[in-house]
């Protein structure tokens, strides 16, 4: 299977309770990149991504990894959510819910261990093991959350603004370590946010949807190579042209999609 088919969307459109939710939209995600997906509210940035993991069935066209089509969900894909605290469970320590994911994908009891401490180091959280959330941070707590989706050694990984509820330096340092573990794990990665500077500082390429299509228009609207090297740092590469040239093309079509 060549990587450039790795994930592909053939005129994939989603309807529910009689309205479109997203037209039909067709793209390919390469093995390893990361992809952000912007937009308006409402757009179907969330409904995309759930398609993509077999949470949505497509209404029209297909939703195709490594070729074959996407039916329901998988443990080859993981899902990491904004609201991390609903996501991890309380009375769990972080090595406990870590552990979710191996004894769902039934990694025997024995092996767990050295799973759950290799990627507590990978994320940082070795001295916290036997913490529970609730003595966390949330900056902390969504890398419990991720965490425990690279436990399950995914292929994919749906990312859905996980990182909308934090402060602007948690968030900053999380970036930098999220572009660390997907470039240390060769993961793939669809990213939503509402962020245009987060999905530029990511993204090899990033998606943008608009809002209210309309019949025979698709949901995508945009699609823009971020040709800036990397490793990225948070103060060069924001003040890079191509940066601010990029922020000025995606602002400019955010503010058309809302009139």
């Amino acid at each position: 299977m060549d990587d450039a088919s790795f994930l592909r969307f053939d005129g994939v459109a989603i309807r529910l309770g009689g309205r479109e939710i997203l037209s039909p939209t067709s793209f390919e995600v390469a093995r390893g990149e990361f992809v952000c997906i912007v937009g308006p509210s409402g757009c179907g940035k969330t409904t995309l991504l759930r398609a993509a993991s077999g949470l949505v069935v497509a209404s029209a066209g297909a939703v195709r990894r490594n070729g074959k089509p996407i039916t329901g969900p998988s443990r080859e894909v993981a899902f990491v959510f904004q609201d991390y605290g609903r996501a991890l469970l309380p009375w769990r320590s972080v090595a406990g819910n870590v552990a979710l994911a191996l004894e769902a994908a039934g990694v025997a009891a024995a092996d767990r261990p050295s799973r759950i401490e290799a990627v507590l180091a990978k994320v940082g959280l070795t001295r916290h093991a036997h913490k529970f959330p609730a003595q966390l941070s949330g900056g902390m707590q969504q890398r419990v959350q991720i965490a425990r989706c690279l436990a399950q050694k995914p292929e994919l990984m749906m990312m859905d603004e996980p990182f909308g509820a934090l402060d602007a330096l948690t968030r900053q340092g999380l970036q930098d370590e999220l572009a660390r573990l997907v470039r240390d794990d060769g993961l793939t990665v669809l990213f939503v946010t509402h962020d245009l500077e987060e999905a530029i500082y990511l993204g090899d390429r990033v998606i943008a949807l608009q809002a209210d299509p309309g019949p025979g228009r698709p949901s995508l609207a945009r699609m823009i190579d971020v040709g800036i090297e990397r490793p990225r740092d948070q103060l060069t590469t924001r003040e890079h042209p191509e940066f601010l040239r990029l922020r000025r093309e995606l602002f400019a079509f955010i503010g058309q999609s809302h009139d």
